[in-house]
């Protein structure tokens, strides 16, 4: 059943990406009758294996907001593993033994529980012997079955995970103070969530790692054989190697040389006995159990010397202190820089210039400071920036202490601001690079938002740029007034409001119906009680548009754009129903236009038709594609494009095509 799994992930994949670029992006990767074909072919593997999985555009899981993480005790603690770091140890473990070698992830260890063939509970590690019940988190996981063809008990440990390459994309979006250190923190906090909708939106991934108990089944004493039951179930589990002491420096090397450009967080491997009753003879300890051991990398340390702390601002003005030393080789490459991510790491190391210190890479990867030997504690957060040599303060923030430029004009922080607002997702500008910006403004020629909209008058110093030439200009000129017609969240989004991204910024012109004054003046208490908002972000929000300065820019701004403006919409027609469109349309420009369409008028747009439909939206009403189908299985009304605005009271003969 492997095969049917692999591909049903594949089809998922794939039908998922399909409809996010004709969705979002208002593009198509694929046509409607490969969509369909693609989704038949899913939904009849599913029924065939009776596996569902959480992400499957044939299911949606909906969104629920909780008071609170009740606490549930667990059936048996929640034991850690001992560790070593010696390969020699492992081999004197493991014995005459075969073993399997495993990542040993570093995320949040998880319980589900499964009972009739559905997920039924989903529980955290917590201290071992509480954890919180996260199940309507867990329902929203990226790649956790919801139903499985097995109707006995099963209950399963693995761990949710955020990969490196999702932890950078959600952190961009983070105010600097509020980033998260590491994929680790960022995953903890996003299976806590209290709204799962946060959750869902940030890609947790789940990795199964043992399998507690699945009642009835007998799994030939062999720990493989149950991995190779639970993939077939439709279950990602943890990546192995089987293993004995004839192979297992080879399978370490293996998961070392791996480690570099494996996406998924790891601190280590584990080497579990595969044979299932000698495992559990072996007992525990008070504090371990005996079945299985922990690999921790013997991180490859260099000594040096600390050269210097550079401090780097940013666009928010927080500084982040960066330490540079001579030149070493670490894990086969030289490194000679390491972040010391804030000033009171840089006071509990007592760092100063000249000082032998130790440094390693973090999981192989990430360059860090192991100690230091002189602690000389010389090194002093600076008074001035380094850029605008205007004062630097010290702020507290969590018992931690952080560096900022007091100086709103620093240039370091309006490269970085300028950077933002010509980025893709804010006015997308192509053609005015960080370097070409930071030009622009040692000249004098940007100073304020809205002068980007009047390059054109400084022709001759443009073209006489070093790397730019007429072409460039001309190009940039097109770009620039291109950029003129845009959308209110683009605007909100390029602002640089802390904690205010793509997604946030939609929520909020949605709220108030994409008048900028009405965000403005909202007050901190009114913004928390929206859904994806909540009062961290609503205070970021607030406090923004407190400062007089940065609302006299972004009102200069508007005044040189073109916002298009939603179509005003009375009455919530679509309030509570949720729609499918499939087929080619007619009256509406492409689907994204119909899809903003109903969503003005109260309505939800899905990609795939479930029991939670009501009406599927196509021009062919007879068709025997795969959503007309399940529609026609379901019940569920088959309505025309022209149907669809007759419902919404908008006359055909007022309606612009």
């Amino acid at each position: 059943m492997s095969q049917k799994a692999d591909r049903m992930k594949e089809l998922i994949i794939k039908l998922n990406q399909a409809a996010k670029a004709y969705y979002q992006e208002d593009r198509e990767e694929i046509s409607n009758l490969e969509y369909d074909q693609l989704y038949d072919e899913l939904a009849e593997l599913e029924k065939e294996t009776g596996v569902v999985m959480a992400d499957s555009p044939t299911v949606r899981v909906g969104y629920e907001v909780l008071e609170d993480l009740p606490k549930e005790r667990h059936e048996s603690p929640m034991l850690s593993l001992n560790k070593t770091k010696d390969v020699g140890e492992l081999l004197e473990w493991l014995g005459e033994q075969k073993g399997l070698l495993s990542w040993k992830l570093d995320g949040l260890t998880i319980v589900l529980y499964y009972q009739n063939g559905s997920l039924k509970k989903a529980v955290t590690r917590g201290n071992g012997e509480v954890g919180e019940v996260i199940t309507n988190n867990a329902k929203v996981f990226k790649n956790i079955p919801l139903v499985i063809p097995f109707l006995g008990e099963l209950v399963l440990r693995g761990e949710a995970v955020i990969r490196y390459s999702d932890f950078e994309t959600i952190n961009k979006e983070m105010e600097d103070a509020a980033k998260y250190k590491n994929p680790r923190n960022l995953c903890s906090g996003t299976v806590r969530q209290l709204n799962n909708e946060v959750t869902a939106k940030r890609s947790v991934y789940f990795y199964g790692f043992s399998l507690v108990r699945a009642e009835g089944k007998d799994f030939d004493n062999s720990r493989e054989h149950q991995f190779e039951w639970l993939e077939g179930l439709g279950f990602d589990v943890v990546e192995y190697r089987a293993v004995k002491k004839e192979t297992l420096e080879q399978g370490v090397e293996w998961f070392a040389h791996k480690i570099a450009s494996y996406d998924v967080p790891s601190d280590g491997l584990v080497l579990l006995m595969d044979d299932i009753a000698y495992g559990e003879s072996l007992g525990r300890t008070a504090k371990f159990p005996r079945n299985s051991i922990a690999f921790k990398w013997a991180d490859e340390k260099a000594a040096t010397k600390l050269l210097q702390i550079e401090w780097s601002p940013s666009r928010t003005g927080l500084i982040n202190p960066v330490a540079v030393f001579e030149p070493v080789e670490l894990e086969g490459t030289t490194v000679s820089r390491a972040s010391v991510h804030n000033v009171s790491i840089v006071k509990e190391l007592m760092l100063g210039e000249g000082d032998a210190i130790e440094v390693y890479k973090a999981n192989m990867i990430i360059p860090q400071i192991a100690q230091n030997l002189t602690k000389s504690g010389t090194c002093t957060p600076p008074e001035r920036c380094p850029v605008c040599q205007e004062k630097t303060k010290l702020a507290e923030i969590n018992e931690i202490q952080y560096l900022y430029c007091t100086n709103p004009d620093c240039e370091a922080k309006r490269v970085k601001a300028f950077s933002l607002l010509v980025s893709r997702d804010a006015l997308n500008i192509e053609g005015l690079s960080e370097a070409t910006l930071e030009k622009l403004i040692d000249q004098g020629l940007v100073k304020n938002f809205s002068d980007i909209f009047h390059l054109q008058q400084y022709r001759e110093q443009l073209v006489s740029m070093e790397g730019f030439g007429e072409k460039s200009f001309a190009n940039l000129t097109e770009n620039i007034e291109r950029a003129r017609t845009t959308t209110l969240p683009q605007v909100l989004m390029g602002l640089g409001i802390p904690n205010i991204g793509s997604v946030n910024a939609k929520v909020l012109c949605k709220k108030y119906r994409n008048d900028i004054k009405e965000i403005i003046k909202a007050d901190q208490e009114s913004l928390a009680e929206i859904d994806g908002i909540g009062p961290v972000i609503g205070e970021s929000v607030v406090n923004y548009f407190k400062d007089e300065e940065k609302c006299r820019q972004a009102e200069k701004l508007l005044e040189e754009l073109h916002i298009e403006e939603p179509e005003e919409v009375e009455d919530a027609v679509f309030d509570q129903m949720v729609f499918v469109i499939t087929g080619s349309v007619r009256q509406f420009a492409n689907r994204r236009e119909m899809k903003d369409f109903i969503e003005e008028r109260g309505g939800r747009v899905t990609g795939s038709v479930s029991k939670n439909t009501t009406y599927l939206v196509n021009n062919d009403v007879s068709s025997n594609s795969g959503k007309n189908k399940k529609a026609k299985e379901l019940g569920i009304s088959i309505i025309s494009e022209q149907q669809l605005i007759e419902m919404a009271g908008v006359p055909s003969a007022d309606f612009q095509q």
